[in-house]
């Protein structure tokens, strides 16, 4: 019988604890853990009953058994160990980087090692609601498409501590960490790029990100066009042609989850989420599954994954909001194509400390003092 590869999973929080029970009931098994400390390592591992764990990269990525990495980490860390699996000769599915020039550098890698999976790990895309919307665009349901509009209300992503998320030069912050795979969704779905804040093909979309909603996790998509309109709402996808006089249910996502998994890591990601952790694995298991050696894999299966060059795009999306919202202008998405001069973080870091310097200096002013005029500011709600 033909094995599926081993598996090295980096991280210990809420992702890597949902994770390792989906890759275990897919046939996978999970031959070493990596925590940031290693008695983070060795209680989750003792958890989840994983024999070799680890504080220490090279300990996963050279393992003998380990052929698919799973880095589920703070941003920071993903560039440095996604880029030296890549080269050790691991396939590696990965969150996003924390920067564009990480995702560069990160693309560079996967171009080096074409024939390794390199995957950004947007489980929206594996949602059967966004499989069908996709198809359906291309088949003209909603004629030319027109408008897309998304909408995420959620409570507060912060935990009781200072953490990366806290940080948007980490990556943190609701923009980069559901923005992004949202700004990736609608592209992967009309096929349409943001150019200059504005989606090509005259399409405009609308993103509104909102974590300060407790309750309900709440998660919309709606396509509109000429012909009619298809609408995600959570995992069940809906539809109505301009014809009609109501809309239809198109398709129901009835996937249980849960069994099996442990209690804290359900309870900190969404349900949606959840199911298109589910259905990634379920199709990384069809990707590997039947393979002559335990590296090699099908692309069909992951055919809809977001790859390196996706996830580089969607950082470069998220960078062009918020120069418009300093600058207070239009700004064009910039691709990185080489990489770029050591000193241009050096130089952002300085522009955004203009706005603070201008604040402090009128925050004194004195009766009839010259006013100083501050610098334009766009007060955007993700408007792109």
């Amino acid at each position: 019988m033909k094995m599926l590869p081993g598996v090295g999973v980096f991280g210990t929080g809420s992702s890597a604890r949902v994770l390792v029970p989906l890759l275990r009931a897919e046939g996978f098994t999970v031959e070493a853990l990596w925590g940031k400390t290693e008695e983070e390592a060795k209680q989750l591992a003792e958890e989840m009953n994983i024999t070799f764990y680890t504080s220490r990269t090279d300990d996963v990525l050279l393992h003998q058994d380990v052929d698919l990495v799973c880095i589920n980490i703070p941003p920071p860390l993903t560039r440095q160990i996604s880029v030296k699996a890549l080269g050790i000769g691991k396939n590696v599915v990965c969150e996003k980087a924390a920067t564009s020039v990480d995702a560069f550098r990160m693309v560079t890698a996967s171009r080096y090692y074409p024939q390794l999976m390199s995957l950004v790990g947007n489980v929206l895309r594996f949602l059967p609601a966004f499989v069908r919307m996709k198809q359906l665009i291309a088949e003209h349901y909603v004629g030319a498409v027109m408008i897309c509009d998304a909408r995420v209300y959620s409570g507060s992503l912060l935990s009781p501590s200072y953490g990366w998320i806290c940080d948007e030069l980490m990556g943190g912050g609701g923009l980069h960490t559901m923005g992004t795979y949202i700004v990736d969704l609608l592209t992967h779905l009309t096929g349409q790029k943001a150019e200059k804040m504005l989606m090509g093909g005259g399409v405009c979309s609308t993103v509104t990100l909102n974590f300060n909603m407790p309750g309900a996790f709440v998660h919309e998509v709606m396509v509109v066009g000429s012909a009619g309109r298809l609408v995600a709402r959570g995992a069940d996808l809906y539809g109505q042609k301009n014809s009609a006089t109501q809309e239809e249910l198109l398709l129901r996502d009835s996937l249980a989850v849960g069994t099996g998994l442990p209690e804290q890591g359900p309870q900190d990601v969404p349900l949606l989420y959840l199911k298109g952790m589910v259905y990634m694995v379920q199709a990384l298991r069809q990707s590997f599954q039947g393979q002559g050696d335990r590296r090699t894999w099908d692309h069909t299966p992951v055919s809809m994954a977001a790859s390196f060059e996706d996830g580089l795009y969607m950082q470069s999306v998220v960078d062009a909001i918020k120069r418009s919202s300093r600058s207070g202008e239009w700004e064009a998405v910039e691709v990185l194509t080489e990489e770029p001069d050591a000193n241009q973080n050096l130089c952002e870091a300085l522009q955004r400390n203009n706005l603070s310097t201008w604040a402090e200096l009128n925050s004194g002013e004195s009766e009839g003092g010259p006013r100083r005029t501050p610098p334009p500011v766009l007060m955007y709600s993700s408007d792109w």
